[in-house]
C-alpha cells in the first residue's frame, strides 16, 4: 500500500499519524472538518481535504484513490456534546467510512475504537486484571456504545467485503507536554482509577496506527493499545490492593506493569510502546 487516508488528521493522534506515515514513505491524504491546519506538513508533502464524514458523498470522495484508511475522526470522548449526539455522530462517521471503503475496494481499514469499550470508568470493578480484549463489551456511556456498535459493524462489513478491519482500543492518549502533570496525582491512587492508571503516548499511538495497516491480519480484529507501564510510581499490585482489592489477578502483577494487556497487539501487530513518562519527568 502506498496511499493512505488519515481522517481526523487535525486531531491529537491524527497529526502524529500523518507524520508517522510520511516518515515511512506513504503518500497521505489527510482529512478533517476545517481548513488545513498550519501544523500539518506543506501542500507538497500531502493532500489535505476539508470534509464532513457524516456525509457519505464527502466520505467516498476522500477515500477515492486511496488503498487504506486510518480512520480517527469521531467525537473523541464522552461529555463533549449531548450523549445522543455523541452516539449518532460517531455511528454515522464510522458507518460511512466502513461502507465507502467496501464500495471502493480499499485493502485495509484501521480505525480508533476505545478503551471505554472495556468498562471505564470502572465504577463497577473489572472482572479480572490485566484487562484484555475479551473484557468486552462493557460500555457505560453512549460514547463507549458508539464504539461497541461500530466494532460490530466492522465485523460484518469486513465479512461482506473481505477487507481486514483493525480496531485500536486506544488508552488515554498523552502528548509529551502533558507529562508535567503526572507528579500531581502520585499521592492519590484513586485519581486515575477510572482507566486502571493506563495511558498511551501519542507517538506510540501513531506507530500502532501504522502497524495496523501493515500487519498480516484477516477479518475484523481488535487490539488494546496502551503503554507497558502505569501512570503511577506505586507498584501496580499496591494500587490494586488499595482500590480494587477483590479483583482476580490472572497472572502475577510485578512492578509498574500496565493493568491493560497489550499481549495481543504485541503478537499480531508487532506493537511495542517505546515512550514512557518516566523518561520525561523528574520526580522529587
Amino acid at each position: 500500500m502506498t496511499t493512505v487516508c488519515v481522517t481526523g488528521a487535525a486531531g491529537k493522534v491524527g497529526r502524529y499519524t500523518v507524520l508517522e506515515l510520511l516518515r515511512h514513505g506513504y503518500d497521505v491524504v489527510a482529512a478533517d472538518l476545517g481548513p488545513r491546519p498550519a501544523f500539518l506538513p506543506a501542500e507538497a508533502e500531502l493532500v489535505y481535504l476539508a470534509a464532513d464524514l457524516e456525509d457519505y458523498g464527502d466520505t467516498a470522495e476522500v477515500l477515492a484513490g486511496c488503498e487504506a484508511v486510518v480512520h480517527l475522526a469521531n467525537v473523541p470522548a464522552p461529555g463533549l456534546v449531548p450523549p445522543a449526539r455523541t452516539f449518532t455522530r460517531n455511528i454515522a462517521m464510522n458507518a460511512n467510512v466502513f461502507l465507502a471503503a467496501a464500495q471502493l475496494g480499499l485493502r485495509r481499514v484501521a480505525w480508533a475504537s476505545s478503551e471505554t469499550t472495556l468498562g471505564l470508568p470502572f465504577d463497577v470493578p473489572p472482572r479480572y486484571v490485566p484487562v484484555d480484549e475479551d473484557h468486552y463489551p462493557f460500555p457505560t456511556s453512549t460514547y463507549a456504545l458508539s464504539k461497541v456498535t461500530s466494532e460490530t459493524t466492522a465485523e460484518h462489513v469486513s465479512a461482506w467485503s473481505g477487507i481486514p478491519f483493525v480496531a485500536l482500543r486506544l488508552s488515554n492518549v498523552i502528548l509529551p507536554g502533558a507529562y508535567a502533570d503526572f507528579p500531581s496525582w502520585q499521592d492519590d491512587p484513586r485519581a486515575r482509577r477510572w482507566n486502571l492508571w493506563s495511558y498511551i503516548d501519542v507517538r506510540d499511538a501513531a506507530t500502532a496506527c501504522r502497524l495496523a495497516i501493515e500487519a498480516d491480519v484477516t477479518g475484523a480484529r481488535s487490539y488494546v493499545i496502551a503503554n507497558a507501564d502505569t501512570v503511577m510510581v506505586a507498584p501496580s499490585s499496591e494500587l490494586l490492593d488499595a482500590v480494587f482489592p477483590g479483583v482476580p489477578r490472572r497472572r502475577e502483577i510485578n512492578g509498574n506493569v500496565s493493568l491493560f494487556s497489550i499481549e495481543r497487539a504485541r503478537a499480531e501487530l508487532g506493537f511495542e510502546p517505546l515512550h514512557t513518562w518516566r523518561e520525561e519527568v523528574e520526580l522529587a
